[in-house]
Parts: C-alpha cells; sequence; structure tokens
C-alpha cells in the first residue's frame, strides 16, 4: 500500500484534491463535446474522462505533483483543436486561467478556427510530434494518456471489427502505427512516467494483431 505522504516508488508527492473548478470543467466539456467517438455510438465524453482516469492514476509515480490545472486540461486537451481553435482556446483562459490554457495548447495539433482550412493530417502531426519533445512533463503526460487510452480503444475494436476499424480514420493502419511510435520514441527519451510502458505495449500488440494486412 502507498504511505500517505510518498508514492509506491518513494517518491515524495503532494496529495491531489479537486475544487469546483473541476466540476466547473466536466460541465464545459459536456457542452461543447457533444460528438460520438469515431465510429461508435461511445459519447466523446469517455474518452476525456478515461484521459482524467490516466492522468490521476499517475498521481505518486511521477516525480512531479499532479495538480487540478493538470486534470481541468487532461478533460479539456480536445476543446481548442476540435471545437474552435484559437477562440475556444481564449475561452477556456478565461474560465480556467493560464496554466491550464498553457497545456491545452500544447496538447492541440491545430488551433485552426475553421476546420476546412486545417492543414494536412501528416504536417499536424509530424509538427505536434517536434513541438512535443520541448514540451514540459505535465503537457507529456496528458499526451501519454491520450494515446494510451487511444490505441487500447483502437486494439479493442480491431479485435471486434478486424481492419475496418482504419476506416474510422483519416489515415489508415501504416500511418496510424507510424503516428504511435514516433510518439513513443518522444516519450521514452523523457522519460516521464511508467505509462509510456504500457502505451509501447497496447501498440505492439495492435501492430502484431494487424500485421497480416500490412502485406
Amino acid at each position: 500500500m502507498r504511505q500517505e505522504s510518498k508514492g509506491m516508488n518513494n517518491i515524495e508527492t503532494e496529495k491531489l484534491y479537486l475544487t469546483a473548478r473541476f466540476t466547473s470543467a466536466i460541465d464545459y466539456a459536456r457542452h461543447i463535446h457533444i460528438e460520438r467517438r469515431k465510429g461508435t455510438d461511445v459519447p466523446y465524453l469517455a474518452h476525456l474522462l478515461g484521459v482524467v482516469s490516466l492522468v490521476m492514476g499517475e498521481v505518486g509515480y511521477v516525480r512531479f505533483p499532479v495538480t487540478e490545472d493538470m486534470v481541468i486540461a487532461a478533460l479539456l486537451h480536445d476543446a481548442a483543436e476540435d471545437h474552435g481553435g484559437l477562440p475556444r482556446l481564449r475561452d477556456i483562459e478565461h474560465n480556467f486561467g493560464s496554466n491550464v490554457t498553457r497545456m491545452v495548447a500544447g496538447l492541440s495539433d491545430s488551433l485552426t478556427e475553421d476546420p476546412s482550412k486545417k492543414q494536412s493530417w501528416l504536417e499536424r502531426k509530424q509538427t505536434y510530434i517536434q513541438r512535443l519533445r520541448e514540451e514540459p512533463a505535465d503537457v507529456q503526460l496528458i499526451s501519454v494518456a491520450d494515446k494510451l487510452y487511444n490505441a487500447r480503444a483502437i486494439l479493442e475494436d480491431y479485435r471486434e471489427v478486424g481492419p475496418r476499424v482504419w476506416e474510422r480514420f483519416k489515415r489508415g493502419r501504416n500511418d496510424q502505427i507510424w503516428y504511435f511510435e514516433e510518439l513513443i520514441k518522444v516519450f521514452k527519451l523523457s522519460g516521464v512516467n511508467r505509462i509510456v510502458g504500457e502505451l509501447e505495449r497496447v501498440v505492439n500488440n495492435l501492430k502484431q494483431i494487424s500485421a497480416e494486412e500490412a502485406h
């Protein structure tokens, strides 16, 4: 069991307390994310709360405090990218402060207000990978959690529907695997947290189970 003031790895930690700001952030996300996960009937909020859960689960396992600002940024990590770009980011700053806004910006591969004017998928992903190398540990932790949730969801759905799962995305199997593997390289260099290893295991499993279609 964890000691009250230390995590499993004897890392001194601060307790995480969630206030009414977190409740407000859930309501904020609930209002803007009314969509479903790609190709499913699952509310998008399930993804956001899943990422939040993974971030909160790292309290005591990383060498920096997991703060309420991080939890809120995890909840809102897709808000600007998918729902309004820079105007949305300014609204997040008004409601939740500059620190949350910094992290949400760092987690966004586009801040273009008009979705039709975004760069291509490949350009956005390459830019995100490059920028992520310079992002601080809090942004990287949320990013790992986001990608781990996504990879698990794809793996689970692949077991149900097979190669058809890739039809839900702008790019197919090879590009998706490439993106995960490039991100893992960045995360491993930073050594930010233990769930990088879990992400790598899930992606390797996904790569193996879908290998036949790649030939």
